[in-house]
């Protein structure tokens, strides 16, 4: 028993800090939310992306079925409006236009309605990191055109919607109008102007374009297991 009660001491102070690292480089590391400007400007310019990623053919997907950094996996029927999450522990089908409808279809999880409710959460997020650029010209989404060091970025705000209102994200691009990275100013992380890395972009079944890598802090974040149908 003591040495259980040590090993979590352990566990205890390297989480804190870990937790104080965090703290003092987002005190160090954060950057203030750009002001943009030139809205209708903006618009033009998302939708420049829009046609490089062949939004078109995204809009037309009847399915993406994908798993988000090896811990999840989601089988998303987009034409029917659901989606079925699994993990090892549990699977569950999400009904997107009445969540009240969804269900657990097994599980470890006695608890019904919380696991419900985190799977809303994790697909929210994991879809969000999948399929961003293409929800840049959704309603309730503000764009303006910030001009830094010669370059011109793109800056969506979320006004409603999803898990976190309020997330804005600064898009940079490349000479074709393809993303390259993204700088989050958003409710969960502390840390302002994150930037999160989008590469290894694939043309799928579907048409769609996908990035299939994000990398924050050197980190890769891995959309594996890719399948999307017209």
């Amino acid at each position: 028993m003591k040495k259980l009660l040590k090993i979590l001491k352990w566990i205890g102070l390297g989480f804190l800090g870990l937790l104080l690292i965090f703290t003092i480089a987002g005190f160090f590391m954060s950057e203030e939310l750009p002001k943009g400007s030139s809205p209708n400007e903006a618009d033009r310019l998302a939708e420049q992306i829009l046609e490089e990623l062949n939004y078109e053919a995204y809009k037309n997907t009847s399915y993406i079925g994908w798993t988000f950094a090896g811990i999840h996996s989601y089988e998303w029927h987009k034409a029917d409006d659901y989606v079925i999450v699994k993990s090892d522990d549990y699977e569950v089908k999400l009904d997107l236009s009445d969540y009240s409808k969804s269900e657990v279809i097994s599980s470890k999880n006695s608890d019904e309605q919380a696991l419900i409710k985190s799977c809303i959460k994790n697909f929210n997020n994991d879809s969000f990191w999948l399929v961003a650029p293409y929800k840049i010209m959704e309603d309730q989404v503000e764009r303006k055109i910030v001009r830094q060091d010669g370059d011109k970025s793109l800056l969506v705000t979320y006004t409603s919607g999803g898990s976190t209102p309020g997330d804005s994200y600064l898009w940079k691009l490349d000479q074709n109008k393809r993303p390259t990275s993204f700088k989050m100013w958003v409710s969960i992380i502390p840390v302002g102007g994150l930037e999160a890395q989008w590469t290894n972009w694939k043309s799928t079944d579907s048409g769609a374009v996908l990035s299939t890598r994000k990398t924050v802090f050197g980190i890769p974040i891995e959309i594996s297991n890719l399948v999307t149908k017209p």
